[in-house]
């Protein structure tokens, strides 16, 4: 199956109650786990590459790109590609090349107005080579190695208002909303504003992303794709299933030193985590 485009997966959410679960990728055990899970349960599924997996690739993005889109193109359900979290313009440029159909762009970190500034910029780029580009309004944080972000801080949150102007005048594609989630999460224990998001949802009309999803509980993920989030991106929850297997064979076998062993493990790990919660998005 050739690779699908994230545009369209996204789509075939539109008004019946689902989202398209985006699982963000470090290593081709990851890619493996991913498509997988998304097999067993059945359902479309975005492979994300985010600048910081980039960056521990030693700044190459082709390798694990080209690994991905192997991976995706022998798949039996619909797998599409998404450069995640790219803040370097220098990246940003080199996803057309890399079979990626979709970016997010990561201003969030400046001052509003040049946040809008850069994003458009990157919108008008990205448009003109064919691809769907998310960004990010509000601080969902806990990126880059900083510690995750009080949800509850005064201005940490979307403003609907201020969502509004900035997909008119930004013209992305669809909009990474903090709602109370937050990057790196280990615990499942944020509870969202689901209130906030009926205005968000009331308020756009681009899809909405849910980031950090790995530290909301399942009840919580359901609600907000009935409240209207069309896309959830998940990793920690990924890295937490791989590396607790891995864990738990070494403990079991400290001699072991042949890593597929171990790898093997985490892999399946990840791919029922990516079942189970591809289930949760379902319904």
């Amino acid at each position: 199956m050739s690779l699908a485009a994230t545009a369209e997966l996204v789509a075939r959410t539109a008004g019946v109650r689902t989202a398209v679960a985006a699982f963000n990728v470090i290593t081709l055990e990851h890619v493996e786990a991913v498509i997988a899970g998304a097999e067993s349960a059945g359902a479309p599924v975005v492979l994300q590459i985010s600048e910081n997996a980039v960056k521990f690739r030693h700044g190459r993005l082709l390798p694990l790109a080209r690994a991905a889109t192997a991976a995706a193109e022998r798949a039996s359900v619909p797998v599409a590609l998404h450069l995640d979290h790219v803040r370097s313009d220098d990246l940003l440029r080199q996803a057309p090349g890399a079979g990626f159909s979709s970016v997010m762009y990561d201003a969030s970190r400046l001052p509003y107005e040049e946040n809008l500034t850069a994003t458009r910029a990157a919108a008008d780029w990205a448009h003109a080579r064919g691809l769907w580009i998310e960004a990010e309004l509000g601080e969902i944080g806990g990126k880059n190695g900083e510690p995750p972000r009080d949800a509850h801080a005064p201005g940490a949150r979307t403003d609907p208002g201020e969502a509004r102007a900035f997909v008119a005048d930004s013209g992305v594609d669809a909009l990474a909303v903090a709602i109370g989630s937050s990057h790196a999460m280990t615990t499942r224990t944020a509870a969202l504003d689901h209130d906030l998001l009926e205005r968000l949802a009331a308020s756009l009309d681009v899809p909405l992303v849910l980031h950090g999803s790995s530290g909301v509980p399942d009840r919580e993920l359901r609600a907000a794709v009935e409240g209207g989030i069309a896309k959830v991106n998940i990793g920690t929850a990924l890295n937490i299933a791989m590396t607790g297997a891995v864990r738990e064979f070494l403990a079991a076998g400290p001699d072991a030193v042949d890593p597929r062993k171990y790898l093997g493990v985490g892999r399946e790990a990840m791919a029922r985590t990516v079942a189970e919660l591809i289930g949760v998005l379902r319904g």
